[in-house]
């Protein structure tokens, strides 16, 4: 049971500290509203670095909080046995982190009153809505995100990760891949925290989710993880990596 409550409590602080980046950013009446996209960057990089961090320590194994990524894990190692119990256990943590944020910012929230802002604090949205374009880069974004961690020591759950190593990758990836898509890569940080935004924020009934949009961060990036790796096997089994 350890494995599924360190993926939950992880996922929880991935969360609150991921969208609660965002919700810093862009809710009226916060004290850093306007921070803009680098302190996103910077604060989705620690998001994901320090639950990283802390859980893998907890549960003794390489901690994803990502479907795309355990499913990834799985692929590389073989190892199939806690798969769904870890999902159920992620997006379980991200509805969880996001029902916090909405208490926290709850008064940001009524101040704000567009639903188009609040719903971008927990979920995301393209810039340009094309469903063939923002699936490809929510594959290719998610596809960099689990190929590069594959290949960096202790991925595979041999030994620790290189944590500062996973700080970059995410930062890279919101860098090159952000302004597209919001870079969700991750249905745990994004189709939870939607349900999570559509149940329990303020105006019940009368909010948009953007369902028909939702799918994608759910189903682009577990396609782009298991691309990532497929290729990282075939390399493996080519001796490519010496």
């Amino acid at each position: 049971m350890s494995v599924y409550l360190g993926e939950f409590i992880g996922t929880i602080i991935l969360v609150l500290l991921g969208d609660g980046v965002c919700c810093n950013v862009n809710l009226e009446k916060s004290g850093f509203k306007g921070g803009g996209a680098v302190h996103i960057l910077i604060g989705w990089g620690m998001a994901v670095m320090v639950p990283a961090f802390a859980m893998s320590r907890f549960t003794g194994c390489p901690s994803a909080f990502n479907p795309a990524v355990t499913i990834g894990i799985a692929l590389r190692t073989g190892d199939w046995s806690t798969v769904p119990g870890q999902i159920v256990a992620q997006l379980l943590g991200g509805f969880v982190g996001a029902a916090i944020l909405i208490l926290l910012y709850h008064d940001h929230i009524n101040a704000t009153g567009n639903d188009d802002t609040v719903r971008g604090c927990f979920c995301t949205a393209p810039s340009i809505p094309n469903p063939t374009l923002n699936f490809l880069s929510e594959f290719v974004a998610t596809f960099v995100l689990v190929f590069t961690l594959a290949l960096i020591p202790g991925a595979a759950g041999e030994s620790n990760v290189s944590w500062i190593l996973v700080y970059g990758v995410i930062v890279a990836c919101g860098a090159s891949f952000g302004g597209l898509t919001g870079y969700a890569m991750n249905a745990a940080r994004d189709s939870a925290p939607r349900l999570a935004y559509q149940l329990l924020a303020p105006n019940f009934g009368k909010k948009n989710a953007n369902w028909g949009y939702g799918w994608i961060p759910l189903v682009a990036p577990i396609c782009g993880g298991v691309v990532a790796s497929l290729l990282y096997n075939a390399l493996a089994a080519a001796q490519m990596f010496g």
